[in-house]
C-alpha cells in the first residue's frame, strides 16, 4: 500500500513538472531571426534610380554612406524590415528587394529604388571614408578678456572655448530620406572672474553643468556652443551661455550669473 502511494506521489509530482514546461498563450515568443539570404543579396554598392547618385554600400553587417560625415552603421533584416542600429534604432519596411533591386520606405513613407551599382569606379567614393570618417566640429580655441564696472569696482573676465574630443553624436536625414549619425564634438568652457588680483570665480564648465535647465534629450544632442559677457549689475555679472544642435536653429540659452562673492545661479533665459 505504502509502495503504491509512492508510486502515485512521483507520477503526480512528474506530471506537475511536465505541465509547467508547456508554453502558455501569453509566454514570451522567441524573438525573430535574421533574413540572412536578404542580408547577402543587400552587398554591395547601391545607386540611387532616379538621382543616379550612389546611395550606401553594404558590407557584412555593416552600411557605409558615400559623404565623409555620416558614421557607418550596423544593420539587420527582419521579415521584410531593415533594421539600421545608429543612434537610434530606425526600421525602414521593404517594398521589393531582388539580386539587382532594393526598393524601401523611408522615414516620410516614400519608397526609395536603388539599383546594384555596376560602375567600377563608384568602390572609390568609400575608399577613405569607410575607414575614418569626418566629425564635424568648429575646432577652434576661443579666448575673451573683458573688464566690466559696478559701483566703482572693476572686475577682470576672462572666457575660454576649449575644444575637446567628447563625441556628440547629432541624427539627421540625407538625400534618401534615411536617418545617419554625425559626429560633433563638445567643448568646456572656462570662467574667471577677478576683482584686481583677487580671484572672485573659476571654473570649467561642461554641458552636463545645465541638465537642469535643458531638457535631456536636447542636452544629449547639444553641444556647449559658447558664453558671452552679458552686463553686470547688482546681482553679479551675467553671461548667456548657448547649449545648441549643431547644424540647426535650435538652441537654449541659460543666465549664468556670478555674485561678487563668487556664488553661481543658473536660470533659463527668457
Amino acid at each position: 500500500m505504502k509502495k503504491m502511494k509512492r508510486t502515485l506521489f512521483i507520477l503526480f509530482v512528474i506530471v506537475l513538472v511536465m505541465g509547467g514546461c508547456r508554453k502558455r498563450p501569453g509566454d514570451r515568443q522567441d524573438a525573430p531571426r535574421e533574413d540572412v539570404a536578404a542580408k547577402k543579396m543587400l552587398q554591395g554598392i547601391w545607386v540611387n534610380e532616379d538621382e543616379e547618385d550612389v546611395a550606401f554600400m553594404a558590407k557584412g553587417d555593416t552600411i557605409f554612406y558615400p559623404d565623409s560625415t555620416s558614421q557607418p552603421v550596423y544593420f539587420q533584416i527582419f521579415n521584410d524590415t531593415l533594421v539600421l542600429h545608429g543612434a537610434n534604432d530606425v526600421k525602414y519596411p521593404i517594398v521589393k528587394q531582388a539580386a539587382h533591386l532594393f526598393e524601401f520606405k523611408n522615414q516620410n513613407g516614400d519608397v526609395v529604388k536603388l539599383t546594384l551599382s555596376d560602375n567600377p569606379y563608384d568602390k572609390y567614393v568609400f575608399a577613405s571614408n569607410a575607414k575614418r570618417p569626418q566629425a564635424l566640429n568648429q575646432n577652434q580655441l576661443i579666448k575673451r578678456d573683458s573688464v566690466v564696472s559696478f559701483e566703482g569696482e572693476k572686475y577682470h573676465s576672462y572666457v575660454q572655448v576649449n575644444p575637446t574630443t567628447y563625441k556628440v553624436v547629432k541624427a539627421s536625414y540625407n538625400d534618401e530620406g534615411v536617418e545617419v549619425d554625425n559626429v560633433y564634438y563638445d567643448n568646456i568652457i572656462h570662467i574667471s572672474l577677478y576683482k584686481g588680483a583677487e580671484k572672485v570665480f573659476s571654473r570649467d564648465f561642461h554641458k552636463q553643468d545645465f541638465a537642469r535647465q535643458v531638457p535631456k534629450d536636447f542636452l544629449r544632442q547639444g553641444i556647449l556652443n559658447d558664453i558671452l559677457l552679458v552686463k553686470a549689475d547688482a546681482a553679479g555679472v551675467h553671461y548667456n551661455t548657448m547649449i545648441g544642435i549643431p547644424d540647426s536653429p535650435s538652441s537654449y540659452v541659460v543666465e549664468t550669473i556670478i555674485s561678487y562673492q563668487g556664488k553661481l545661479t543658473l536660470k533659463l533665459a527668457n
